[in-house]
């Protein structure tokens, strides 16, 4: 099927199932321990051995020589694999880091070796005895001493372009009567996902299937492939649960490569995870960013001049962080400029991590957002209004499909009591705590790719939904399950949902907020086709008929669904693919964000009080997943604003805080009751379900809205995140 015109009335708009707060289908497995994790595949692969990685000591430097012969001899070992006998060990298209040194080492804990034994316990003792001498070479491990030899990166995908430019930026920022120049920095940031990175790999002769966790299975398939040279055809890949991914999972990484490998040298099955204080050097994370934004207004308020410029750093063939993505299309604007810049670094992949681009993108310009407010003396919620726009800000030709932005803003305004909000800084003080509120918008876009989806019904009236889709904690089981039931009139209670299979139907996978969206309608497609099959099977017009309560009814004639199975089960399979739309329309999701904050007057502790978040993100195919997606991205932000950071090591280029003693998440503690309001919306332009992602609007704009209320508590204003109490102790009012 091709969605190449709006979308109109259809099955899902009856909304029996389709928009109810349904519990998560697997929410039982999941909660008794029994949903079955990459590392957990006992029935599966029930003779699996154990693999252990040695990470790299040296940041940047080769392998002059390793001594491997005590490991090998030592108790229950049955291999240990290196650079010199792992055969051919290429890179997937997607990452651009190797899993495996050998001779050269890319970055620190980069794998040198993996040990593999009859037990945990030996794989990891024998991992001790394997000696390695490096040779060190000097390393860039410092953006803000690159900065200056960063370059223009190549056009990527899933990048913005590297430089944009409308107007005459220059001249109408110079001219401009009133002017913003500040520069910002956000840090080094790691997933730190609940589930480590975990493969079981297992070989059939010259047939490989990984057990692991991953994100897209599609991209898994096609990496893994072309680094081990081997045909596509001969990969199965097996994900029906992920602990958590935020990007960080998007395709295989070192413990799939190894696990493969591994097995190979081995002769059996072998299990790999990367022990938590390796994954934080030795697989990808949200790059540094250093942002100049220059913004030129009118004395009325009107934006006449906006530039944005980002710098990051990667290893060799690594992406830059897209930061410039929101300010392409969040304001209006007649003269604008971005600016992305890519220096070379030797530290860890820089990757995708939960909204990549808009999050440390807005970090950034909401809080030059208000700060511009504050020097037209407005207020920062009507500002922010003032400059809205309809149509694309670089295509005034291209209209947004929806944009409820200021509805946004004016309905969180209202439910938050932003009236209230202290108008001069520092001005609120309840005993010992300085009160402040802030403000951010959230942007985030609502892209959908190509997703099939393959659906049975059978002889007892159970319909059976089989994708490659994953669920990394989304809740991807329950909505797909809602649109199938949906669509052919049932229960969700007969449905059966089955994800993360490489035999199954290739799918979006889930990243880049397009999961939800396209998922659901590769299934819609398939039940169409499933609809037309069964209606014909039991002598109804496929145009009309129409499918509820398990009976199919056209007129005055109605039958049980489950009597078109009665003689065989019925079979579906098509592929959602997509036209033109996404050119015709600018197609993003919309919120606002609003925090109230007190700080310490004597220590600078930072409390967060209230957070409220206002989305406007089409159809919500499922309220109280939705929600979980939102405050769970609120509380990422709230982690991005005043905590999360990687320390580099600027001598021995490593991330210090390599675990999650060091490297600080919020807790229970930390976040109070958070609050979210879905707009009502449908997005004809997007698919038939007329729904958009909200996993990644909600982390969008949460730090600034946290950095936004520091201010107003305080009057101090901080420009380098995290915001700790370091940073403002000394510069508290008296």
């Amino acid at each position: 099927m091709k969605f190449e015109t709006a979308a109109g009335q259809n099955p899902i708009d009856q909304l029996n199932v389709v928009g109810k707060p349904i519990d998560r289908v697997e929410g039982p497995l999941k909660v008794t321990g029994t949903a079955t994790y990459a590392y957990e595949q006992h029935t599966a692969v029930p003779n699996a051995a154990y693999g252990y990685v040695v990470g790299a000591g040296i940041a940047k430097g080769r392998i002059a020589s390793i001594d491997v012969t005590p490991a090998r001899s030592a108790s229950g070992v049955l291999a240990v694999v290196t650079a010199a006998n792992a055969g051919k060990v290429d890179k997937g298209e997607f990452y651009a880091a190797r899993a495996l040194a050998g001779p050269d080492v890319d970055h620190y804990h980069q794998a040198v070796a993996l040990v593999v034994a009859e037990t945990f316990e030996q794989a990891r003792a024998a991992a001790q005895m394997v000696k390695v001498r490096y040779q060190r070479v000097a390393g860039a491990f410092d953006l803000d001493a690159a900065r200056s030899t960063a370059r223009a990166p190549k056009q990527a995908p899933y990048s913005p372009p590297p430089e944009t430019s409308i107007g005459q930026f220059a001249d109408a920022y110079a001219a401009a009567p009133v002017k913003l120049d500040a520069t910002f920095s956000t840090p080094d940031q790691a997933h730190a996902m609940m589930e480590p990175h975990a493969t079981i790999a297992a070989w059939d002769g010259d047939r490989l299937t990984l057990w692991t966790a991953i994100q897209q299975v599609n991209w898994g398939v096609r990496d893994i492939a072309k680094t081990l040279g081997i045909p596509k055809e001969n990969v199965r890949i097996v994900s029906p649960y992920i602990g958590g991914g935020f990007g960080g999972k998007g395709t295989i990484l070192s413990d799939a490569v190894l696990a493969a490998v591994g097995a190979r040298q081995a002769g059996r099955p072998v299990k790999v995870t990367l022990q938590r204080a390796l994954m934080f050097n030795n697989v990808t994370h949200r790059p540094a960013t250093i942002q100049r934004i220059r913004i030129g207004a009118s004395p009325d308020g009107k934006i006449t001049a906006i530039g944005h410029e980002s710098w990051s750093g990667n290893i060799a063939g690594g992406r830059p962080e897209a930061a410039t993505t929101p300010t392409r299309l969040l304001y209006a604007g007649p003269h604008r400029m971005t600016r992305l810049r890519l220096a070379h670094l030797d530290l860890p992949e820089g990757s995708a991590m939960r909204a990549p681009g808009e999050a440390p993108g807005m970090m950034a310009l909401e809080i030059a957002i208000d700060e511009m407010a504050e020097k037209l003396g407005l207020d920062p919620v009507a500002f922010r209004i003032m400059n809205d726009t309809q149509v694309d800000p670089e295509n005034s030709r291209r209209p947004f499909s929806q944009r409820q932005f200021v509805e946004c803003l004016r309905v969180g305004a209202e439910r938050f009591g932003w009236s209230g909000r202290p108008v001069r800084p520092a001005s609120r003080r309840e005993g010992r705590w300085l009160i402040g509120m802030g403000v951010a918008a959230a942007i985030r876009g609502a892209p959908v790719t190509k997703s099939a989806a393959r659906v049975r019904l059978d002889r007892d009236g159970l319909l059976i939904v089989e994708t490659d889709m994953t669920d990394i904690g989304t809740g991807s089981y329950t909505i797909v399950a809602q649109t199938a039931a949906e669509m052919m009139g049932l229960r969700v209670d007969q449905v059966k949902v089955r994800l993360g299979d490489s035999q199954f139907p290739e799918s979006s996978g889930s990243g880049g907020q397009w999961g939800a969206a396209s998922a659901t309608a590769g299934v819609y497609a398939a039940c169409v086709k499933l609809r037309e099959t069964a209606a014909r099977k039991l002598g109804f017009d496929p145009v009309s008929a129409e499918f509820a309560n398990g009976q199919v009814r056209q007129g005055g004639r109605s039958a049980p669904l489950v009597h078109a199975a009665r003689d065989a089960d019925l079979v579906a399979e098509d592929t959602m693919e997509y036209g033109e739309l996404a050119k015709q329309y600018a197609q993003q999701t919309f919120g606002a964000q609003f925090v109230e904050v007190a700080v310490d007057a004597a220590t600078a502790e930072i409390r967060i009080r209230r957070m409220l978040a206002v989305c406007a993100a089409g159809r919500i195919l499922n309220p109280k997943t939705a929600r979980s997606q939102v405050i769970g991205g609120m509380t990422m932000g709230a982690g991005a604003a005043l905590m999360e950071a990687l320390v580099v090591d600027k001598r021995h280029g490593f991330f210090v805080n390599h675990d999650l003693a060091g490297y600080e998440v919020p807790v229970h503690a930390d976040i109070p009751h958070l609050d979210v309001v879905f707009l009502d919306e449908t997005d004809p332009t997007i698919a038939p379900l007329k729904a958009k992602g909200v996993g990644e609007l909600g982390i969008s704009g949460v730090a600034a809205a946290v950095a936004n209320a520091v201010y107003n508590a305080t009057g101090v204003r901080l420009r380098e995140y995290p915001i700790t109490l370091d940073k403002l102790i000394d510069r508290l009012p008296a």
